[in-house]
């Protein structure tokens, strides 16, 4: 029985390690783009509390998207990332307002089929034909594309554990990176700091 538990436990490890791989190179190769297309700076800007928000709508959103991902594949992932703008977007706004919203305040009129539009109109407050809103949905679009052709290369067979859990990171990813994207279209930006430099007296 010993032997049993340290086998499963390893496999558990190198499972856990395969995915925190895939996470972590989709995350770094869709960084990439979003700064070479100009709407990053090579960092992904992050706040603890949004990426908890994340942890409580992510069973959520997963319920809704997942069954979408076979005839809209884009759209399932892309909407994680609205999720994440409309999460930063709280957070700068106020936070100690909105910290407890539910995932259903996310969802347009017609639920997860409009949740793009009714986050970019409702929550971020720009109209569907600005400059800004077009820019948005063409980067996250591509965003989407990318993480479709990460997927594919994985060549997971479909409706399995292992695909559950590549899309789940595959989502978080997009969460995050959205969520990068309005902080720093809300003007937000890494700062380093000289732990070293004397403060004044």
């Amino acid at each position: 029985m010993r032997d049993f538990l340290l086998i499963f436990a390893a496999v558990m490890e190198d499972t856990t390690q395969y995915f925190d791989k895939y996470e972590e190179n989709l995350q770094r190769e869709i960084l990439k783009m979003c700064s070479s297309l100009g709407m990053l700076d090579g960092e992904l800007l992050a706040s603890e509390d949004i990426d908890f928000k994340w942890k409580e709508w992510a069973p959520e959103y997963i319920a809704v998207a997942l069954p979408e991902v076979n005839n809209y594949p884009d759209f399932a992932i892309a909407c994680a990332g609205y999720a994440g703008m409309a999460a930063a977007h709280w957070w700068d706004e106020d936070w100690g307002r909105h910290h407890s919203a539910e995932f259903d305040s996310l969802l347009g009129p017609r639920g997860f089929d409009d949740m793009d539009e009714h986050i970019v109109q409702k929550i971020l407050g720009l109209t569907l034909d600005s400059v800004e809103a077009k820019q948005i949905m063409n980067i996250l679009l591509c965003c989407a594309q990318k993480a479709s052709t990460f997927i594919r290369h994985e060549q997971i067979e479909h409706q399995t554990v292992k695909a559950f859990h590549i899309f789940a990171r595959t989502v978080k990813v997009m969460f995050r990176t959205g969520a990068a994207l309005e902080l720093k279209r809300l003007g937000y930006k890494f700062q380093k700091v000289d732990l070293n430099r004397q403060l004044p007296s």
